[in-house]
């Protein structure tokens, strides 16, 4: 080895003028999770919430896709992975909605219908994610908000414990407060209910300018992240209420307007490397009717676009947003598979056949294939990899 001129106490002052700077990426910037993301959150009115609401939604979805389907032009093996997603698991991520979809009943009638949809959560089941979403932390709606809460977890929790994936939606944040204030109020529940410290998570919506850009300029999002205090899992568009606060008429509010990707890019920014998921938003144009197909070409080309831009989850809202949900998502995995996969046998072999790739690339290669493994795109008995190997390097700092 040779001998350069710079003598140790250089490397050491660098050492410890970092040493802080070293400990605090650590800790805000852990990288991705470990565990599966679902491709989808369904969001459906707390009223309407009953112990077969998933497998009415597989039903419905599975018909009108046996109706329709061949007017798609999916490829055969496409058709078939849709139609056994909507038979074994039709909604991955589901969401008992209290806010907008639920509306003001009246305090006695929500004091009820969250009791009762904590109970039916606790005999149901059935979807890998689960959770509500509560109303805001805004004056007018807070303590309904937090009142709904308590009352559907004391439902949930009298008949067992809480579920595997269960997480709660924080809506309409105008005051990076609020974050702080919803993960006091997880924590004082966590105590009261007698749950693990950090059990309770919860994704914030974001759907407001203040969520974007607050009051002093600065922007909202880094802030939002950290004021969770580690229990934010993800930030969620909402490309309506987002769009309506920005005053842009409704004929052209939409998950692709020009001011939609502005708010998702600052989300992405902010959110790279910290472990907080992304999800993107829904479209109202709903395929019922005579506008199924136009409905469901929009439909696909949207998530796609979405997949693209490196949002790998969104909302839907009808059972008949199943199949292309699904359709659009295998389609974008089996596409991108074969290039992947090959890739990144190149990249573990330090093959160079063509295209060199570093690790950061390898890293996404693997973490692609991961999600392709997770959503049923992909087979194992396809990959030359072991699931732990692909873990390996989709989690690897680079």
């Amino acid at each position: 080895m040779g001998n350069g001129r710079l003598t140790e106490d250089v490397y050491t002052a660098a050492d410890a003028r970092l040493a802080e700077a070293d400990a605090r990426v650590v800790a805000k910037y852990p990288g991705e999770p470990p565990g599966r993301q679902p491709v989808h959150t369904v969001y459906v009115p707390a009223s309407r919430y009953k112990t077969r609401l998933v497998a009415d939604w597989g039903k419905q979805a599975l018909r009108v896709f046996g109706e329709h389907a061949d007017q798609l032009g999916l490829d055969a093996d496409i058709a078939d992975r849709v139609r056994t997603k909507l038979l074994t698991e039709p909604i991955e991520d589901l969401r008992i909605d209290f806010e907008d979809g639920l509306g003001r009943p009246g305090d006695d009638e929500e004091d009820a219908i969250a009791l009762a949809a904590g109970r039916t959560l606790a005999v149901t089941g059935g979807t890998p994610f689960v959770g509500i979403r509560f109303k805001s932390f805004e004056r007018a709606t807070r303590r309904r908000g937090i009142r709904t809460l308590d009352l559907f977890l004391a439902g949930l929790l009298e008949s067992g414990p809480l579920p595997d994936g269960f997480v709660v939606t924080l809506p309409k944040v105008t005051a990076v407060e609020q974050v702080e204030v919803a993960a006091d109020v997880l924590e004082r529940l966590e105590s009261a209910y007698g749950l693990p410290e950090g059990a309770l998570r919860f994704e914030v919506q974001i759907e407001t300018a203040q969520s974007i850009v607050d009051i002093d300029g600065t922007v909202a999002v880094p802030r939002i992240i950290e004021a969770a205090r580690g229990r934010c899992s993800g930030l969620h568009y909402g490309t309506y209420d987002y769009s309506a606060g920005l005053g842009i008429g409704a004929e052209y509010q939409s998950m692709e307007h020009p001011a939609a990707d502005f708010a998702k890019e600052l989300m992405q920014v902010s959110a790279a490397g910290t472990g907080v998921r992304l999800s993107d938003g829904s479209t109202n144009k709903l395929p019922v009717g005579d506008a199924i197909l136009p409905a469901w070409r929009e439909h696909l080309r949207l998530v796609r676009r979405s997949f693209e831009r490196g949002f790998y989850q969104g909302w839907d809202l009808h059972p008949h947003q199943l199949p292309t949900r699904f359709a659009a998502t295998y389609a974008f995995f089996r596409e991108g598979f074969p290039a992947a996969l090959g890739r990144l046998r190149d990249y573990a072999d330090q093959t160079g056949r063509g295209v060199l790739d570093e690790p950061a690339t390898a890293q996404a290669l693997a973490s692609f294939l991961v999600r392709g493994l997770d959503c049923g795109a992909v087979d194992v008995g396809e990959l030359s990899f072991s699931r732990a190997e692909l873990d390996g390097y989709a989690r690897r700092t680079v």
